[in-house]
């Protein structure tokens, strides 16, 4: 089958010149067999990721290439995989994990004593493999037992590829992705089998994995707290826009945003929030957020 012959790879430069009308071939089919839509994201960015797969497959050309992801679900799954980054760690950029456990916790805890609420919602917005997720889960165990036991705590996971969240539903790593837990963690909450670690089930039971589409309202969560790091950057500035004003429907006054080191509020955004941490990216937002 000429998809798969053994030819050279295609020139590094059509990562940034990809054609038009094959990349609207890609994002229809993408839509169509996968419900996934590239087209809120930015165009180079997509079409360096779609030229790595062409290049993988040995395909004659972008339009063979297109012929290939049309009929085969494995190369559907396999791009979907390479356009949706999946790179984490536990307590990635770990300053900001000290701050949500020295600040932004106990500040989240008092005001549900002071509105005399009994639940908390968190959610971990583009969660990959559940790193970020489960070092909240841990924090909240290792810290905060107390406040366990009083409040109902729902920590709720999202990501847009249903195959990376069986991965984190497992809760299995390679000790790449340990190097930045703080001491004591891996002796509390981990178990070696082989070369990796699996994760202890008192931490997986705390986390909800369901599959969540930033641009599908459905998807959005009420919350106390969102965490969305590194997500916003591979969108235009309008649908960040977008993202981001459905993140101050679905908070709740004074619930918290963190977005990634990279990151920061945009247009209208900035008027709904109130910035907490301008060197962690975390910002509060505000009681009076009209759109």
């Amino acid at each position: 089958m000429t998809h798969h012959r053994l030819i050279p790879a295609l020139p590094e430069e059509i990562s940034f010149d990809f054609p038009d009308g094959a990349f609207a071939r890609v994002r229809e089919i993408l839509k169509a067999r996968r419900d996934f839509d590239i087209g809120s994201y930015k165009d180079k960015y997509m079409k360096r990721r779609i030229a790595i797969r062409v290049r993988a497959t040995h395909a004659v050309s972008v339009d063979d290439y297109c012929e290939l992801l049309a009929r085969s679900d494995g190369e559907q799954e396999l791009l979907l995989k390479g356009l949706t980054i999946h790179v984490s760690q536990f307590f990635r950029n770990r300053p900001a994990f000290e701050k949500l456990r020295e600040a932004v916790f106990p500040a989240l805890f008092a005001r549900l004593r002071q509105e005399g609420r009994e639940e908390v919602t968190i959610w971990s917005v583009g969660c990959a493999s559940g790193e970020e997720p489960y070092s909240l889960a841990i924090i909240l165990r290792d810290s905060f037992a107390e406040e366990l036991k009083k409040f109902k705590v729902s920590l709720v996971a999202t990501d847009i590829h249903e195959g990376i969240l069986d991965v984190a539903r497992k809760g299995v790593y390679g000790p790449e992705r340990l190097q930045d837990i703080p001491d004591g963690v891996l002796d509390r909450w981990f178990t070696k089998v082989g070369e990796k670690f699996e994760l202890a089930p008192p931490i997986r039971e705390m986390v909800a994995f369901r599959r969540g589409d930033l641009f599908d309202p459905v998807s959005i969560i009420e919350s106390d707290l969102i965490l969305c790091r590194n997500v916003l950057i591979y969108f235009e500035r309008s649908e960040q826009e977008r993202i981001l004003n459905g993140f101050a429907l679905a908070l709740r006054t004074g619930g918290v945003l963190v977005l990634g080191k990279a990151e920061t509020l945009v247009g209208e955004t900035r008027r709904r929030f109130t910035t907490l941490c301008p060197v962690e990216r975390m910002y509060v937002k505000n009681r009076f957020s009209a759109y």
